[in-house]
């Protein structure tokens, strides 16, 4: 069986979760089928990768028109495919016309949802209109649609309310439990300016609406003094949440010392070495499908501390491998805080919580690695993931 995998991300150029998930699951599906892996700009060369470059004549149109035109090209290569499998909206396009071309089926990846990112017309303009159109139209013709969480099935039914609830499947996240562990490097997180002698809550992301990175900088000025914020984000969806971070951590280093922004993507073997030096990990998100990033953590055997939304309550096993942080959201797509104030308050809580208690964090952590060994294995994602295409293989949405 031959499966096309559609995607906007792939190494080197990863930026987030979704990234990271195709590039894992084509690795373990490589065991068992004929991939063939299409990504926008310049992926690692390799058997059966293909890279899209953005159309010459659409240079300097909105981003979404310069998606729509990759999409049109993936979706012309797809030929002899059995299933093709799409990942975000910047692929879902692709994946619906390359399927209804070649009367194959066509599986979605749910990483996310355009209608809980409203925040995206700001980065997008009129584009997010075209972004939200896309999705949608993916949507209505897939075969069959995954779910990385419980939460997000709920959410995907939601927003698109005509989906069949029998056609979307819930297939979590896995994590790569060889490469990501713990790593204890004092020298080399010292070298980033974090003293591994000191208590630390580290923070790792995009610097978007979704990541809930604001919240987060106000909680620490309620952090005992002793302890680090180490910040290690960037790609700043917008001028204007990259304004807003800036000055909320210059407005946090005036009050305290230790506060450690790295604003360059760090190598994973870097990054195990900034978690494992961490005391706690914080996951101030607002939406979070799942949040790869959490595995990555706990897989770090790294306590965290994270919001109770989306799918982070399927992984974070509250007073086990962390505590989750209450929140009541406004039902506009945002997912603001009803209470900012409050949800400020009860993150501080948390936080200052886990790090009172060095040796409890440590249980929690070593806990996480546990859950994460036991739970979210890519080799079981790649096994549910095959018998999903074996089902929908021969057969159009």
């Amino acid at each position: 069986m031959r499966v096309d995998l559609i995607t906007r991300e792939y190494p080197p150029n990863v930026y987030g979760g979704a990234g990271v998930h195709v590039a894992n699951l084509a690795s373990v599906l490589r065991q068992f089928l004929d991939v063939r892996v299409r990504a926008f700009g310049a992926p690692e060369a390799g058997l059966g990768v293909s890279g899209y470059a953005d159309p010459p004549d659409l240079a300097g149109a909105n981003p979404a028109l310069r998606t729509l035109g990759v999409d049109l090209a993936m979706a012309g290569d797809c030929e002899g495919a059995d299933v093709v499998h799409s990942h975000t909206w910047y692929a879902n396009l692709a994946g619906h016309v390359g399927g209804l071309l070649y009367g194959i089926p066509h599986v979605i990846t749910a990483h996310s949802l355009e209608p809980r990112r409203p925040w995206k017309a700001e980065q997008l303009g009129g584009g997010y209109a075209v972004s939200s159109w896309a999705e949608r139209s993916a949507y209505e013709g897939a075969a069959a649609v995954i779910a990385v969480s419980e939460g997000m099935r709920r959410d995907i039914l939601a927003c698109y309310p005509w989906m069949p609830p029998d056609r979307v499947h819930v297939i979590h996240n896995g994590i790569d439990l060889a490469g990501w562990k713990r790593d204890e490097d004092p020298a080399a997180v010292a070298a980033l300016g974090i003293d591994p002698d000191r208590p630390s809550v580290v923070f790792v992301g995009r610097i978007t609406r979704q990541k809930g990175l604001p919240y987060l900088l106000r909680a620490a000025e309620r952090l005992p003094e002793d302890v680090q914020v180490v910040l290690c984000a960037g790609a700043p969806d917008t001028p204007e949440i990259a304004a807003e971070v800036t000055e909320g951590v210059r407005r946090l280093a005036e009050r305290r010392a230790g506060v450690v922004w790295i604003e360059r993507m760090l190598p994973r073997d870097l990054l195990c070495r900034v978690l494992s030096a961490a005391t706690v990990f914080a996951c101030p998100s607002v939406y979070e499908p799942l949040g790869i990033v959490n595995l990555e953590a706990m897989a770090c055997e790294v306590a965290v501390v994270g919001t109770a939304t989306g799918g982070i309550p399927e992984v974070v096993v509250d007073g086990v491998t962390g505590r989750l942080v209450p929140i009541e959201q406004l039902a506009d797509g945002t997912g603001t805080p009803l209470d900012p104030d409050a949800f400020v308050a009860d993150l501080a809580s948390a936080l200052c919580e886990v790090v009172a208690d060095p040796l409890r964090a440590r249980e929690m952590g070593r806990a996480g690695r546990r859950r994460a060994e036991e739970a979210f294995s890519w080799d079981a994602v790649a096994a549910t993931t095959v018998d999903l295409y074996r089902s929908v293989a021969g057969r159009v949405g």
